[in-house]
């Protein structure tokens, strides 16, 4: 970097790390953590936790926990991404207790229904030990902090615990467990604790249909997902609005948006307003077919109902715009939400830079992106590669390399360079 006169500060350092990090070269990226530290500048959250990410993800969990303990004794904050990251990386290392120890920093970010899991846990633990026998509510608490940090096999075993200690599991407690279960696509074991739920008549209600429906999504399974939401009001189950986002989510998807537009003109029959949500989705779903007409009624129905756009609504707008050309547009729109306070996310620059990049517009491109440069955000490499691959598309290979690559990158310059050459030789 300095012997190519880059000017080496806080921003270019931390893009360095984040590169080591994604080419699997922590040795190098600690040691520019190390040079950080040496020159005075403060490493950020992100850059902490990409190398928490690294050694968890490299299996050095010990080293991860001395890691962790270090940047605190020195005064840096981590935040609950950081804590996310480590309890995972510990739970799959086989670390649970160690995992929920760690939940105690994340106390007043997660709480849940009654008590914070780490208090559930304290409790639990004291409970045992005096031979005492912890309650519905104790159970379910530590089924959902195993559920949320990825740990079902502990999950499975507390609630298989609690039914041979011959408490009685409740409704909700049935629910976090298909929840989680059909999170991770284990629509199978879903299905498994629905039996047993069931077979000792506690009655399924929406929170449970709710979390099958969006399991048999994930698997890519429409028919069965649309058999349950079809069934629950022939059961008495009464359907709710995150029921149809659910619906109308995966449906979309599924690129089944027909069906998803009947189901939100169905919600609206019976009275029920969409929410921002439905709409985001449904934007999304008809924009990526190419249904821009009906996308713009979308969007007048939203203000007409006094429905705030968020950013993931402008997201999917900057995206059908983007694919369908109307890129002053999607620069007039994209200022225009600026302008209102919005912030956008790394997700709508990647929609942007990349739409503008792919289309010719590749000085619009650069534009935003010296701009994102210069005001200091944290550029992602997703953002680095689009622009690099618009550079290339264009030939200039001096401005692509002057962008911090990662593996992609360098496959992406690298087959430029071979077609330009090839070009040449024709």
């Amino acid at each position: 970097m300095e012997l190519r006169g880059i000017q080496r500060d806080i921003i270019n350092l931390s893009i360095l790390i984040n590169s080591f990090y994604h080419l699997c070269q922590l040795n190098y990226a600690f040691s520019v953590l190390a040079k950080i530290l040496k020159i005075g500048y403060q490493p950020d959250t992100v850059t902490l936790t990409t190398l928490l990410k690294g050694l968890c993800i490299n299996n050095e969990v010990k080293k991860a926990l001395h890691f962790h303990d270090d940047v605190i004794a020195k005064g840096f904050r981590l935040d609950n991404v950081s804590y996310g990251t480590l309890i995972n990386g510990l739970c799959k290392s086989g670390e649970t207790k160690a995992a929920l120890s760690c939940l105690e920093r994340l106390k007043g970010w997660w709480w849940l229904s009654q008590i914070s899991l780490f208090d559930a846990y304290d409790l639990y633990c004291e409970m045992v030990v005096k031979r005492i026998f912890p309650d519905v509510v104790t159970y379910n608490t530590l089924i959902y902090g195993f559920c949320i940090v990825g740990q079902l096999e502990d999950a499975i075993r507390l609630f298989n615990e609690m039914r041979l200690k011959n408490i009685v599991p409740n409704v909700c407690s049935f629910n976090i467990l298909i929840d989680g279960l059909c999170k991770e696509g284990d629509v199978k074991g879903g299905k498994s604790v629905l039996a047993v739920m069931i077979k000792q008549s506690v009655k399924p209600d929406v929170v449970t249909c709710s979390s099958l429906i969006d399991g048999y999504f994930l698997v890519k399974k429409a028919n069965k997902a649309r058999y349950i939401f079809n069934a629950m009001a022939q059961n008495g189950v009464t359907i709710d609005l995150r029921s149809y986002n659910i619906m109308i989510n995966g449906l979309s998807k599924a690129k089944m948006v027909d069906e998803a537009v009947i189901l939100f003109k169905e919600m609206q029959f019976k009275s029920m307003t969409p929410d921002t949500i439905t709409y985001s989705t449904l934007i999304d779903g008809l924009g990526k077919l190419g249904r821009i007409s009906y996308v713009w009624d979308l969007i007048d129905e939203m203000r007409a109902t006094g429905r705030s756009a968020n950013v993931i609504t402008y997201s999917s707008l900057l995206n059908v715009l983007c694919k369908s050309g109307h890129f002053d547009t999607a620069i007039r729109i994209f200022t225009k939400i600026k302008d209102k306070g919005f912030e956008p996310n790394m997700v709508t620059y990647n929609i942007l830079v990349d739409g503008l990049c792919k289309n010719g517009r590749l000085k619009d491109a650069q534009e935003i992106f010296h701009d994102l440069l210069i005001k200091g955000y944290r550029l992602d490499v997703r953002l680095y590669t689009v622009m690099i691959n618009g550079l290339c598309r264009e030939a200039l290979f001096d401005e692509a390399y002057g962008c911090t690559p990662n593996a992609v990158t360098y496959e992406i310059i690298i087959r430029a360079l071979f077609k330009n050459d090839k070009n040449k030789l024709q």
